[in-house]
This record gives C-alpha cells, structure tokens and sequence, in this order.
C-alpha cells in the first residue's frame, strides 16, 4: 500500500524575495554574498568590544590589541571565503569541479562549507595569534563568541536561495519551496538559523558576560565547538543533503554528521582542558 504523505492543515507560503539584492549589468549583490559580510563585520565588531572591557578578563590583562583585530580582520574574511570553497569542492562535490575547474570560481553560484570555512579561519587564527604574540586559545575564544551571528545570518539567505531545505513534513509551519518539489517541507535553514545562529550566540553571551569565562580559555570555544556540532547533527535529521551526495551508511547518515562529530569531540575536550587548568591553578 502507497504511503501518503498527511499535508498540514495550512502551508506557509514561501516569501517572494529576489535572492540578488541589486543588479547593475553584468554585477549583482546577492543576499548571500551580504550574508558573509554582516557576519564578518559583526565579529570584528564584537570581537573589539571584548577585548576592551577589562570586567572580563583577569586583572591587568590585556588579550590584545584592538588594532590587532582590525589586521585580523583581512585573515578572516580569506580564511572564511577560501576555506569555505575548498571545503564544499573537496567534501561535496569534487567530481563536478574536476570536470568543470572554471566553476571553482563561480561563487555566487552558492558552494561554499561551514566546516571548511572554518578550518580556513581557524589556521588563520592560529598563524595570525604567533606572528602577534597573542595566546592561541583566547583568540579562538574571542573569535568564536560572536560568530554565532555571521552563521544564523548566512542560514536565514539559504532560505531567501531556497536551499539546503528539510525533508518532507507535515508540521503546521512546513513551506513548499520554489525548487522543492510540490511536498511542503521543513525550513531546515531556520532551525540552523535559531540553533547555530541565537541559541548558540546567547549561550556564549552568558559564558563571555556572566560566568567571565574568557578568563578560562578554551572554556567559550570549545563551548562553541561542541554547540555548533550538536545543532547541527541535530538539525541533519530534518534537513535533505547534498543531491551528490546523498545519505551515507544506513540511509540516515549524512556528510554534516559525519564532520561535524569531530567538532563536538574536540570541543568537549577543550571545555575539560580549560577547567583542568583551573583545577591546577586552584591547587598551586
């Protein structure tokens, strides 16, 4: 007997807004592309006010310099682009750049990975935090408080492209996207957008701001590490993969989960780092 899928009682209808902002001749700024930018201006910004109020961090510590977050934020935004698009080629759909190189440049076509992105930011952390003179892992913390932003952001413009959507659903606030088929379907990109994006900054605002956990480092990073990997190996079981690649082991395993579990592994570890470190300072 065929299985039908029950339609919700009533379907939201998905907005009509234009993936490209403004288009002049052959240039055109997508939603997308702005995405990456308010993210990344919204770190730096934020970054600043971190490591100028001195409530946060132990007495007569200065982290760094806000001039070192201005230079920083160059290594950003290549580490963010480069390592995006590297990421997504190489864990995605490398069989379609192989045959096509020139689409490898092609990124307001959309293809570009969180977890390559952020292994890009995060080597740039790392060589940007010795060649200043700054600790490694309160640079990774003051960084990670306020990515959460940039991430929610990028996921609300996957909504606005009508992409990376959730499986079919009959939940009461499912959409039938423009290029999703004619099943409504849950909007995946906004459970990203609320986990990845509000949940996890205002977590991290609690640790940054309340608990004054930027004066453990690794504490706010590996919090971030292991957020962002539970939310979204949680979020993997609505949303459909990539069409080439498909569900891995089982027909449920998904490329997401796959690389998202070492994040939380390494994060968990960096939390129990940070509170080692505080156990032995304790007992000195």
């Amino acid at each position: 007997m065929t299985e039908y899928l029950m339609l919700p009682l009533a379907i939201l209808p998905f907005p009509d807004i234009d993936p490209i902002i403004v288009q002049i001749g052959p240039l055109a700024i997508h939603w997308y592309g702005l995405g990456y930018v308010v993210g990344i201006l919204f770190a730096w910004w934020y970054t600043k006010r971190l490591v100028t109020n001195p409530r946060l961090w132990p007495e007569g510590v200065k982290p760094m310099r806000p001039e070192d977050v201005d230079d920083f934020l160059v290594w950003a935004a290549i580490g963010v682009v480069l390592g995006g698009r590297v990421g997504y080629i190489l864990f995605y759909d490398l069989s379609k750049y192989i045959a096509n190189p020139l689409d490898i440049f092609a990124v307001w076509q959309g293809g570009m990975s969180f977890h390559g992105g952020f292994a890009g930011v995060t080597i740039a952390m790392i060589l940007f935090a010795l060649s200043r003179g700054i600790g490694i892992w309160t640079m990774f913390d003051v960084i990670s408080a306020g990515v959460p932003v940039g991430l929610g952001v990028v996921r609300l413009t996957n909504f606005i492209n009508s992409e990376l959507w959730g499986r079919p659903a009959d939940v009461p606030w499912a959409f039938v996207f423009p290029n999703g088929g004619p099943e409504p379907r849950h909007p995946s990109q906004l459970y990203e957008a609320s986990l990845e994006g509000l949940v996890l900054f205002l977590v991290l605002r609690l640790l940054t701001h309340t608990f004054l956990k930027l004066k453990n480092p690794g504490t706010v990073s590996g919090t971030f590490l292991a957020g962002y990997g539970l939310s979204r190996i949680f979020v993997e079981f609505f949303r459909v993969p990539d069409q080439q690649l498909g569900y891995l082991a089982g027909g449920w395993l998904t490329m997401g989960m796959v690389l998202s579990t070492p994040m939380v592994l390494f994060g968990l570890w960096a939390i129990w780092r940070a509170r080692s470190q505080v156990a032995q300072s304790a007992a000195a």
